[in-house]
């Protein structure tokens, strides 16, 4: 089973940045879609971006224009930099990865083929 783990996470002021990161066990990032959830206390779970595995990029609305997600060189890698993050992005993040779908199709799943444990994102204003 391949496992998704994720780092990056912390304590940061209103307008700081992070950069988030998730390392696979095998090389996935070519024939999976891959992308960022997040889930904030008391808060449904949220997908965030995700990357087809045709390179389709998407983003949920409140986070266009201040977050980037992006492949690394390697083909374990995904990042999600966060920039501008405001108190309303607390939440922990989790990377998923999927087959056979497109990268808007796995913002909209609820169960994923592979998920993360997690990192823990607070942002203090």
């Amino acid at each position: 089973q391949v496992q998704l783990v994720e780092s990056g996470g912390g304590s940061v002021q209103a307008g700081q940045s992070l950069t988030l990161s998730c390392v696979a066990s095998a090389d996935i990032m070519s024939t999976y879609a891959v992308g960022w959830f997040r889930q904030g206390e008391g808060k449904q779970r949220e997908g965030v971006a995700a990357i087809g595995s045709d390179g389709e990029i998407v983003y949920v609305d409140s986070v266009k224009g201040r977050f980037t997600i992006s492949k690394g060189n390697a083909e374990n890698i995904l990042y999600l930099q966060m920039n501008n993050l405001k108190p309303e992005d607390t939440a922990q993040y989790h990377c998923a990865a999927e087959r056979r779908v497109r990268a808007a199709m796995l913002l909209k799943l609820r169960n994923h083929e592979l998920w993360g444990q997690g990192t823990l994102v607070t942002v203090s204003s």
